[in-house]
């Protein structure tokens, strides 16, 4: 690994299904390039129709963060609205792949609390079994803490919202997701 990790949240253009499948080859192409910085990856979902993509990954600085966000051929199509980018420290020193509970089985869940004050939730949540991948996001120069993302397997959209202390953010988001990659 690289030594600095970056979470990428690609969000998708209303009407932009129909693209995002025409380069779902490219996509994976892509990524493929970046399978040893894999730490997570897969689509955020509204019922069975993709809203976003999420990839975590160990990447050398910034500018390369930067780079894997902005050549990615859905985003270079038009597929997405809008990206986040922010550094992220994997607090669990794993990747999605190590995930005791699988690739299936259960609700999983994007969630995005975004910074407001004084940084809050660093610690790895007192029942990680349920935690694919946690981390806060952070600054560029990795000293600034702007909120906090994790992917987990939750009962409900409630109880993965309820990972985190919702009342010291400014948002809190929380997206279906499920485990990406071509399939196996």
């Amino acid at each position: 690994m690289c030594g600095m990790e970056f979470l990428c949240y690609h969000r998708d253009r209303p009407d932009s299904a129909t693209l995002r499948d025409n380069l779902l080859a490219a996509h994976w192409a892509y990524m493929d390039g970046y399978a040893a910085e894999m730490i997570a990856r897969g689509p955020t979902l509204s019922g069975d129709t993709a809203t976003g993509s999420v990839h975590i990954v160990d990447l050398p600085h910034p500018a390369a963060a930067r780079a894997f966000a902005f050549d990615e051929p859905n985003y270079q199509a038009g597929v997405y609205r809008d990206v986040l980018l922010r550094r992220w420290r994997n607090t669990l020193g794993r990747t999605m792949w190590d995930f005791p509970g699988g690739r299936t089985g259960g609700n999983r869940y994007l969630v995005l609390g975004l910074g407001a004050g004084p940084a809050v939730d660093l610690a790895v949540p007192p029942d990680p079994d349920e935690l694919i991948a946690y981390g806060p996001l952070l600054s560029d120069d990795g000293d600034t803490w702007l909120g906090t993302a994790a992917l987990l397997r939750a009962a409900t959209p409630d109880a993965a919202r309820a990972i985190l202390t919702v009342d010291r953010y400014a948002d809190v988001e929380v997206h279906p997701w499920q485990f990406g990659g071509r399939p196996t």
